[in-house]
């Protein structure tokens, strides 16, 4: 019998977010090699798109949903400026041990970025789970508060990131919360099997 490509894409989704929840702590505390750090940068974006594309075909399975269409593409473009970012910072830091004001504003510009990206798409997957049986408004206004949050501490201390202008870094519960979502994807696989099983 052959899997329904709904369901196939629901589980590489689950395996991008658990891969992008191992992948960014291993990023920022690990001290790895340069080639590996880069490598590790470079399969982190992907994972990021993969596993919310995953979680718009999750979300898509209760109602057809434009909100979530624009969580995925804006976490994709998200999951590109994140490697951006990550291989420019390694790149001229490689180069440059004490980088000029000039190259450290290239990376943080990418770097918030891709914070408003992330921040987009978890507005969007939030309103998107409001309704759905899986999620409800604990996962909707959750997302909702995170991603606006993301998005003004942000900008408000532009270009210094958060965590060095005295503000609060929200990243890491972000990032909790699309672990949560990630977890909560995998308990939803029967209910998505019920769902894509053909009526009789």
């Amino acid at each position: 019998m052959i899997e329904h490509v709904e369901i196939r894409w629901i589980k590489v989704g689950i395996l991008g977010g658990l891969s992008a929840s191992i992948l960014y702590p291993v990023l920022l505390f690990a001290p790895l090699p340069l080639p590996i750090t880069a490598a590790v940068g470079s399969l982190l974006g992907p994972a990021i798109g993969i596993g919310s594309l995953g979680l718009y075909h999750l979300v898509r399975l209760h109602a057809d949903s434009v909100a979530g269409a624009l969580g995925a593409v804006h976490n994709v473009v998200a999951g590109a400026l994140f490697t951006a970012m990550a291989l420019v910072q390694l790149a001229v830091r490689s180069r440059a041990p004490v980088a000029g004001g000039d190259l450290v504003g290239v990376w943080l510009g990418l770097d918030v970025a891709w914070d408003v990206y992330i921040g987009l798409g978890t507005l969007a997957f939030g309103w998107s789970m409001r309704h759905h049986p899986r999620f409800g408004w604990p996962f909707s206004a959750s997302g909702l508060l995170l991603g606006l949050l993301v998005i003004v501490l942000n900008l408000i201390p532009f270009p210094v990131p958060p965590a060095e202008a005295s503000s609060f870094d929200i990243g890491p519960f972000v990032g909790l919360w699309y672990l949560a979502a990630t977890i909560q994807a995998w308990r939803s696989l029967p209910w998505a099997l019920q769902r894509c099983r053909p009526a009789t």
